[in-house]
């Protein structure tokens, strides 16, 4: 009987070509639409995180600022830099704190190998640095705690420095000179980042202790001070409370209030990426919402044309009746039909969808933005619905031809 009623429903859906695949495309679009836009909000997501994770996990920056006298007031603000005694302080008083670095940065620095010469940025930094710090290291080794102790002249080169300088040839254990002193390649870091965008491919560094030595921040007020302070929160989790640490440090080492938000100049990219995603939460449910719109506006033509297949077979359904088939079984083909209609298209629309998401991952898009891709929670939501809207295309127009009187079906013409 189910292989008969499913014949009979494949010989009604072939009987009427145009009318069986605009109500599948119906529905097969809809299901398309909501995966892909939801799919294209997931790669914005995904690829905003990849470009934050190029910098570090969790990192959170200090940066000198400038103190009001009176707060609020910025007419009566100081500017203050940043020391290694604030560092030591930060590193050593804040148990929020996970790891802290000082960063002394220097743009105007000239380097010179044996091949050619170059322009980048040279900044001192401590060991722990790269565990703070997305910098893969390509060749050689990182800066280590016998450098910063001795005072090493050693130098890790980012890649476009490194290309810069030895143009197709070794890095690493050759010297180059910077403003006048030399220094012996240690290490090289792996490209970071996409494009020319991404400065720290252009960067090198060198022991903290080496760069405070020879090359300090310009000017006589600037004695002793650092560029800025790199830290990580003990947890995720507990950003702020790390965040408040370290201004009352720097708010007492400077003689200011901690409380005055503008005192402060700083980046929290943990708060940054909780931002932007709570803004991606709301792209994916708006553009799930059009989504589900589309697939709920194709569940209503197929409960439409299911009626109308009621209608135009009232006839066939009395005379049926007529030779003995039940309320069930006239209620269960109408109800398979309409289940087979709405399943099928769905699973062609998620097919394709997923194809078309499958064959876009090899594209690289521009900075921040990766290819969309299939989010299983919306392949589940668009499964349940299909659900429903096969229910609700099939239930109702089934009941309506079950109920039909034989004597008043026979009748219609």
């Amino acid at each position: 009987m189910v292989v008969d009623i499913f014949a009979q429903i494949f010989r009604t859906l072939w009987a009427h070509k145009l009318r069986s695949f605009l109500t599948m495309f119906g529905i097969a679009w809809g299901v398309g639409s909501l995966l892909l836009l939801v799919g294209l909000g997931e790669g914005f997501r995904s690829g905003n995180r990849r470009e934050m994770e190029e910098y570090g996990y969790d990192i959170m920056f200090i940066f000198p600022g400038r103190a009001p006298a009176v707060q609020g007031s910025m007419h009566s603000a100081r500017n203050y830099l940043l020391t290694y005694q604030d560092y030591l302080d930060v590193r050593s008083t804040a148990p929020y704190v996970r790891e802290a670095s000082p960063v002394l940065a220097r743009d105007d620095m000239r380097a010179v190998s044996e091949f050619a010469n170059a322009n980048g940025q040279i900044i001192g930094v401590e060991p722990q640095f790269s565990r703070i710090r997305f910098l893969p290291i390509q060749q050689g080794r990182w800066l280590n705690l016998e450098d910063e102790r001795q005072k090493q002249n050693v130098i890790v080169l980012g890649d476009e420095l490194t290309r810069n300088l030895f143009p197709g040839r070794p890095a690493v254990g050759a010297s180059i000179v910077l403003n006048g002193v030399s220094f012996e390649v240690v290490g090289t870091v792996q490209r970071v980042g996409r494009g020319d965008n991404n400065s720290t491919n252009m960067r090198g560094y060198i022991p903290y202790q080496v760069m405070s030595t020879y090359f300090p921040l310009k000017g006589e007020s600037r004695r002793g001070a650092i560029s800025f302070i790199n830290y990580q929160p003990r947890t995720r989790g507990e950003h702020k409370l790390a965040q408040m640490e370290v201004r009352k440090i720097i708010g007492r080492n400077h003689g200011f209030d901690y409380r005055d938000d503008n005192a402060f100049e700083g980046w929290d990219t943990i708060q940054q990426s909780e931002m932007i995603g709570a803004i991606f939460d709301a792209m994916n449910i708006f553009l799930g919402s059009v989504g589900l719109v589309t697939l709920a506006l194709g569940a209503i033509g197929v409960i439409n044309i299911m009626l109308v297949s009621v209608t135009e077979r009232t006839h066939e359904i009395g005379l049926r009746k007529a030779m003995g088939a039940t309320n069930r079984s006239i209620l269960f083909q109408f109800f398979l039909e309409g289940l087979v209609l709405t399943l099928s298209s769905g699973l062609i629309g998620m097919a394709l969808a997923g194809g078309l998401m499958a064959a876009l991952q090899n594209i690289r898009g521009p900075a921040g933005f990766d290819p969309p891709r299939l989010v299983p929670a919306t392949a589940a939501l668009a499964i349940g619905t299909l659900a429903l809207a096969g229910l609700a295309a099939g239930l109702y127009p089934a009941r309506k031809a079950a109920l039909l009187q034989p004597v008043e079906a026979l009748r219609q013409e």
